[in-house]
């Protein structure tokens, strides 16, 4: 999906007086609730978010996507839900959602996702029309006070009137308390979320003094407009001074509206305590696809930008905390996880192996939360994949090359063992000396916005096996990548890359596979069946 985003601001205005006001406290609150600049659990300990963003409503089948961010150490995802300007989610999906939330001892933050640049979006809902959904799942979201968070509107108003943003929201949390709802509130800025006009700066006291319960979290998303260090600080520090609760609710390393800082963006949110929230695990499309922290859901593949989020400085692997809410020590766990045992690996072929090793135990209250593995390099040891089990599968390797690994494990409070004994292995030469692979696609069936292009035929055409093939192709313009199978695909722009998995990679000579993707494209636009790129490995 694109997300639309405002033109970069000029200089960031003075703060106004009535901005400097002493926010009143917490009034009755239960569960999650804020305190000045914090958000607290019931027991009053502090909670810092550091999660992602899960689309979930365009991918509802991904439910394994929770333990997999929990895996990678994230303490919070924020949900993507729609009440009907895309498939619904229904009370019943919702309450799963909790549940999974639970399960996976996440804070989970549902988000409306219908209000998205309301007023210059075609088809976008009022704040009110997300109230009345909220409503409508309210069954799914009683007693959950302690772990979810309702965001009740995405991004809900454009560029377009952004000073409506005030009685919007102010409106929209009076309604959703006099229904009954007694959760931590968050309400996202105008201007795409990115409020370079300043309406929810400059009005953030009086709706948050509109909230009887007073616990409302402001939340600002940070893209193009926040592109220098000096416009990040300027906004998080007129939230500090006015002792007014902020999260950053979503950004990303780079967008088509500008370049973010997100080194700044990370940085000062460690140092100040404040939450944020990146955007997104996968799924992204419409030319924002770099957004993705993982490619096609694969948790064991991290791209360039869930690298930076999940193991980069101030990323979530070192700074996130599990809710005490879950039986977290919020940092008071300090007992290291034992060492696990030496990896052994099998099944090694030109680009991957299996790892195994023997599990670590941990005696310090958190659990084991998972096992990281590295490649022995020196002080800067590269991860490699992550593990909730004692086996891995490591894809993506290099031919003809030895790999040194060695695991540790990582209990909920995020303490690591020491470094396992190292085992070393040497991949596969690959189809080297008559290797070599052809591809073709037929389109199968096409409709007024979109086609299955089924088979894509991969054929050994070398004079020895192969263990492996990658096939890439481009798509024309406007085209996007919506769905795959039997191959791993990963997009660039409109260049897709596909790769074999590890059950149809070995091909004899003459030896042939198949996978096949599903396409979007503008309505008229013509189906492509394409021209593939072959390589063997």
């Amino acid at each position: 999906m694109r997300k639309r985003l405002g033109l970069v601001a000029a200089a960031f205005l003075s703060l106004l007086v009535s901005m400097l006001i002493v926010p009143a406290p917490a009034h009755a609150a239960v569960g999650l609730r804020v305190s000045g600049t914090r958000i607290m659990e019931a027991n009053g300990n502090a909670f810092v978010i550091r999660g992602v963003s899960h689309a979930h409503t365009w991918f509802p089948t991904q439910t394994s996507s929770f333990a997999a961010i929990k895996a990678l150490r994230a303490n919070t995802v924020r949900v993507v839900l729609s009440g009907g300007r895309w498939p619904a989610n229904s009370a019943s999906d919702v309450a799963n959602i909790v549940s999974l939330c639970r399960t996976n001892r996440l804070i989970c933050v549902l988000e409306n996702h219908d209000t998205t640049g309301y007023g210059e979006q075609s088809g976008a809902y009022t704040l009110d029309q997300a109230v009345t959904y909220w409503n409508s799942v309210r069954s799914a979201l009683t007693g959950t006070e302690d772990f979810i968070v309702i965001n009740i509107g995405n991004e809900p108003i454009g560029n377009n009137n952004a000073a409506s943003w005030t009685s919007a929201t102010t409106s929209a949390i009076s309604r959703m308390r006099s229904l009954g709802f007694q959760h931590l509130l968050m309400v996202d800025a105008p201007n795409w979320g990115q409020d370079w006009q300043f309406t929810m700066r400059d009005n953030a006291q009086a709706v948050f003094n509109s909230d009887p319960q007073r616990n409302t979290v402001f939340s600002i998303h940070m893209y193009g407009v926040f592109d220098t260090a000096a416009e990040i600080t300027a906004y998080l520090s007129a939230f500090q001074t006015a002792g007014l609760p902020l999260v950053i609710g979503e950004f990303g390393h780079d967008h088509s509206d500008g370049n973010p800082d997100e080194d700044t963006i990370m940085a000062q949110a460690q140092s100040r305590g404040l939450g944020y929230i990146g955007w997104s695990w996968s799924g992204n499309g419409g030319g924002v696809e770099y957004l993705d922290m993982v490619t096609n859901f694969n948790a064991a593949s991290l791209t360039s930008w869930g690298q930076r989020i999940f193991n980069g400085a101030n990323g979530i692997g070192t700074t996130s905390r599990e809710a005490t809410f879950f039986g977290g020590g919020g940092g008071d766990d300090t007992t290291a996880p034992t060492t696990p045992g030496t990896p052994s690996a099998a099944d090694v072929t030109s680009s991957g192996a299996r790892l195994t090793w023997s599990a670590s135990t941990d005696s310090g209250g958190s659990g084991l939360a998972g096992y990281n593995v590295y490649r022995e390099q020196g002080a800067n040891d590269p991860l490699l994949g992550q593990s909730t089990t004692n086996s891995i599968t490591l894809t993506g390797l290099s031919p003809a090359t030895q790999y040194q690994v060695y695991v540790r494990a990582r209990d909920g409070a995020n303490n690591l063992s020491g470094n396992s004994p190292t085992t070393t292995f040497t991949t596969s030469p690959g189809g080297s000396g008559g290797g070599g692979c052809t591809a073709a696609g037929t389109v199968q069936t096409q409709w007024s916005n979109g086609y299955v292009v089924q088979p894509v035929t991969v054929t050994n055409s070398g004079t020895s096996a192969v263990s492996g093939w990658t096939v890439t192709f481009t798509l024309p313009s406007g085209h996007t990548v919506t769905g795959s199978w039997n191959a791993t695909l990963t997009v660039s722009g409109q260049t897709v890359t596909a790769r074999s998995l590890g059950y149809n990679g070995n091909l004899g000579p003459g030896g042939s596979t198949s996978f096949g993707f599903q396409a979007g494209r503008p309505n008229g636009n013509t189906a492509t069946a394409g021209s593939y790129t072959c390589t063997a490995s």
